[in-house]
């Protein structure tokens, strides 16, 4: 799934559902979600955050519960 900025317009608390519904429904299927957000709340849900700036990688970062 690709999702570019899914909770740019939304206030915080509809956005947090959209964001958990995103997420279960992609891990319950098994798939991957790509999201591009400049949120660092948003980053949180991450397993993996890739970095990129002026179209170069600039960091890329695991992350763990």
């Amino acid at each position: 799934m690709l999702a570019d900025e899914p909770t740019g317009n939304l206030d915080s608390e509809t956005g947090g559902h959209v964001l958990n519904l995103l997420d279960q429904l992609t891990r319950q299927a098994g798939k991957t979600m790509v999201m591009v957000t400049h949120s660092a709340e948003v980053v949180g849900l991450a397993d993996r955050v890739l970095r990129i700036r002026e179209g170069h990688l600039v960091e890329e970062a695991l992350l763990t519960s």
